[in-house]
């Protein structure tokens, strides 16, 4: 069961680096229990540890590959019944693969839809089972800014699940269903073990703790939709919604 003097449970997926990493930090931080689950069980089994003794949270862990759909249902399932309630889903697992559609890569584009868009749809199925049954919930799915165009070349298929994400999110918001909100935010440049390859001062990138607490924040608020770090996304996604191709083309 729940510890009364917690503010609930928070499921976290990709936990075991990266944004789900922090985002464990300081959901454990603010008071919340943690539900983690990742691939890499030895650094999350790591991660637990240091949260149970920096914050004297309860952390409970479980190796999930999220292309696994069954195995999806399963962990969340066992979260559930082991907590007494999951409070907050965050659809965070992902991967950055690409190559431009047609050059022979196939399997790097495939395996980030699986992951990024299939994998995600697998998590909500298992999320929207707990909160219909609870009667009430949070979903927030891990967009991107570059979600909001068509990218070129390594990141047409990334940008694409991305863009699914915002979608399914609006869908859900659309049926209104009692007692569940539903968040997508979308991060700019955020360092992260994902980008950890790209230039130290790629232009408006953020250290990982700066950008996360950014979106920590949106989410405590539930805001249907939050790009962030706020500064410079707010106007960069205003501007890339409405710029011509040819455009955003040269700025990707």
């Amino acid at each position: 069961m729940r510890n009364r003097m917690g503010r609930g449970v928070v499921l976290i997926t990709g936990a075991s680096s990266g944004l789900g990493e922090e985002m464990a930090r300081q959901f454990a931080a603010l008071g919340y229990d943690l539900a983690l689950c990742a691939r890499r069980t030895d650094r999350l089994d790591l991660l637990a540890r240091e949260i149970r003794s920096a914050t004297g949270r309860r952390v409970a862990t479980a190796g999930l590959d999220v292309t696994d759909s069954v195995a999806v249902a399963s962990v969340f399932h066992a979260f559930a019944l082991d907590f007494g309630a999951i409070d907050r889903v965050v659809v965070n697992a992902g991967i950055g693969k690409g190559s431009p559609i047609g050059t022979g890569r196939s399997d790097a584009n495939l395996a980030t839809a699986m992951t990024n868009f299939v994998g995600a749809l697998a998590q909500t199925e298992a999320a929207l089972e707990i909160f219909r049954r609870q009667g009430q919930g949070h979903l927030v799915l891990v967009s991107s800014m570059s979600a909001l165009r068509g990218m070129r070349r390594s990141m047409t298929t990334y940008a694409a699940t991305k863009a699914g994400l915002a979608s399914l999110a609006e869908g859900l918001r659309s049926e209104d269903i009692k007692g569940l909100d539903v968040s997508v935010v979308h991060p700019g440049y955020i360092r992260s073990e994902m980008n950890a390859h790209v230039a130290q001062k790629t232009r408006f990138m953020t250290d990982t703790e700066t950008g996360v607490r950014a979106m920590v924040e949106a989410i405590e608020k539930r805001r249907p939709k939050a790009y962030v770090p706020a500064w410079p996304w707010v106007p960069i996604g205003i501007a890339l919604k409405v710029l011509p191709l040819s455009i955003v083309r040269r700025l990707t």
